[in-house]
């Protein structure tokens, strides 16, 4: 794994979800992270963390390419693909782990 950069005080990056080159050249990885005691997706551009919310959030108008974003200013297109796995992921993991999730960015974003 690369040398990630800027990555909050407490998160604790666990393993690569999905990886993706964008047509600005630079590349999106999405990460399964450990952060305030559950499992979240963390975007990376280019292996420097980008704030966002903690799972992909629906787009208002999908496409065919792209049905969820992550990451603010940029944000990142996810195909259904993409966001069904790393939703899995996040779901499972929680599971597993007997921990509930809770969207604490949705709240401070509305």
């Amino acid at each position: 794994m690369a040398e990630l950069i800027d990555v909050p005080r407490g998160m604790k990056v666990v393993k690569s979800i999905v990886v993706k080159r964008l047509q600005s050249g630079f590349f999106a990885e999405v990460f399964l992270v450990l952060h305030n005691g559950q499992y979240e997706a963390a975007l990376f551009l280019n292996d420097k963390f980008k704030p966002g919310p903690p799972i992909p959030y629906p787009l208002e108008s999908p496409t065919e390419v792209n049905s969820h974003w992550m990451g603010v200013r940029p944000s990142v297109g996810l195909s259904p693909d993409e966001a069904a796995l790393i939703l899995n992921e996040v779901e499972c993991e929680n599971a597993i782990h007997k921990q509930k999730m809770v969207d604490r960015w949705e709240r401070m974003n509305s």
